[in-house]
């Protein structure tokens, strides 16, 4: 059995390519939102979150051989529980992870952290679109509040997200619900329905939906922030930028084992 961390648009074809080699494909996603999870039927799935103790557990059960971690690039915590359990268990865990996309320029503000972002943000004094997703929405709403700017947060349509933007104070009215990644289009169009002069993404890649972010901001002459990917622990852990490397990589293991 092969465990797979996924929850993004890569999920399915990430599956589908390992699941080729031959071997069961488990993926385990923190919720139950819908996911195309791949149409092979040695593919099932999982939800809910896990700590490292709950990930050995499950490797002990379903008798995982290997980890494939193909979670979000700023999944930084569920990277370092990936990663972790794997070398307790002493199995292989191999990284896939979205090439960054964005060049550093003078058209776009970048940061290393929200707390970072939410300060500069404050500095331009126009409508904020955050499209970073419903976890780090406290340090955007205390500061945004204070000056009295409108903060509007694109965030999943799932309960979790919901019940973050409540506890974080977000107004349902200030709440985008979808789900991307968005079409530049779509993004032109939300940027001048609500008059936003500031957006703040991530460099989540092309398949993220960031290039379609940025060009529709820039359309909108609307500025952009762009938090940083974060700053990794687990130096030793190999990454591999295409599901092509990865699926070789996982394969030369599973034959020699």
């Amino acid at each position: 059995m092969i465990l797979l961390f996924g929850g993004t648009s890569e999920t399915a074809e990430l599956t589908q390519s390992l699941a080729e080699i031959g071997a069961p494909i488990l993926v385990s996603t923190a919720t139950d939102a819908p996911l195309n999870i791949g149409t092979h039927p040695a593919i099932k799935r999982r939800c809910g979150r896990l700590d490292v103790t709950g990930i050995l557990e499950l490797i002990k059960q379903e008798a995982v051989r290997a980890i494939v971690d193909g979670s979000h690039p700023y999944a930084t915590q569920l990277h370092e529980t990936v990663a972790g359990a794997a070398q307790q268990a002493g199995i292989p865990c191999f990284r896939y992870q979205r090439k960054a996309t964005i060049m550093e320029d003078g058209n776009l503000f970048f940061v290393d952290n929200h707390e970072q972002a939410a300060k500069l943000a404050v500095t331009f004094g126009v409508p904020v679109l955050l499209t970073t997703g419903s976890r780090n929405l406290s340090p955007y709403i205390k500061a945004l509040q204070e000056h009295q700017i409108p903060l509007f947060a694109r965030v999943l349509p799932h309960p979790e997200s919901s019940q973050a933007c409540t506890q974080a104070g977000l107004p349902k009215e200030n709440q985008i619900i979808g789900r991307g990644p968005f079409s530049e289009k779509e993004n032109r169009e939300l940027i001048r329905n609500k008059e936003i002069g500031l957006l703040i993404t991530k460099d989540s890649g092309v398949r993220g939906g960031v290039n379609e972010k940025i060009n529709a901001a820039n359309q909108e002459n609307c500025r952009v922030i762009v938090v940083r990917r974060p700053k990794e622990n687990h130096h030793t852990l190999k990454t591999y930028e295409t599901i092509h490397s990865l699926n070789t990589a996982v394969r030369t293991f599973l034959t020699k084992d």
